[in-house]
């Protein structure tokens, strides 16, 4: 109780920006946060043909969760620039624009849109209710599925998409989905993002 009652008081505070909107040092530095925990999840991996199973749609739905909108989306622009300059922070250590470009190209785009729609709809108080959590985490979810289907169809044609980048990843995304709702209402309570 208490761990999370430090946790929700650090979320409210790291959520408050300038007024100015202008970006500080502080939010930089979450952002950069935000990107090194996706990085991390990212090595969580078993392998599958084409797309892995990894815990990276978790660390993005969290970053989200905890960021907000504006850092959850530049942290994973910043994961997606670290890839594409040679880091190895991409699933299985893979790095490079041959990844952003191949197969799960359009996962990884996906989720810079994913952490912006939960973190903005977490900011609208989304996270103060179990049903509005789950349905911004199942959102957030289907946005990085709407990136990514498409982009594996230009490489395996639209039914081996659907069938190998879809459907496999369903029971193990509603395993991530509950995951991040606890702690989305853990963190957030009744309280909103600023």
């Amino acid at each position: 109780m208490i761990m999370m009652s430090t946790v929700r008081s650090y979320v409210a505070q790291a959520s408050k920006r300038s007024a100015s909107g202008a970006l500080s040092t502080t939010d930089l530095a979450l952002a950069l946060a935000g990107s090194a925990l996706v990085a991390l999840f990212a090595q969580v991996e078993l392998p599958f043909w084409p797309v892995p199973f990894t815990g990276q749609t978790f660390g993005v739905l969290l970053a989200a969760v905890l960021l907000g909108r504006v850092r959850g989306a530049l942290g994973l622009l910043l994961y997606l620039l670290e890839g594409a300059v040679g880091l190895p922070v991409f699933a299985g250590g893979g790095a490079g624009l041959a990844v952003l470009l191949g197969p799960t190209g359009g996962y990884l785009l996906g989720f810079v849109a994913a952490a912006w729609v939960v973190g903005s709809l977490c900011e609208r108080g989304w996270a103060s209710s179990w049903s509005k959590t789950l349905a911004a985490m199942t959102l957030g979810t289907l946005v990085v599925f709407a990136f990514g289907v498409p982009w594996l169809a230009l490489f395996v044609g639209g039914w081996p998409a659907i069938t190998y980048g879809f459907v496999p990843f369903l029971v193990n995304d509603v395993v991530k989905i509950l995951a991040v709702s606890l702690i989305a209402r853990g963190v957030h309570g009744t309280q909103q993002l600023q």
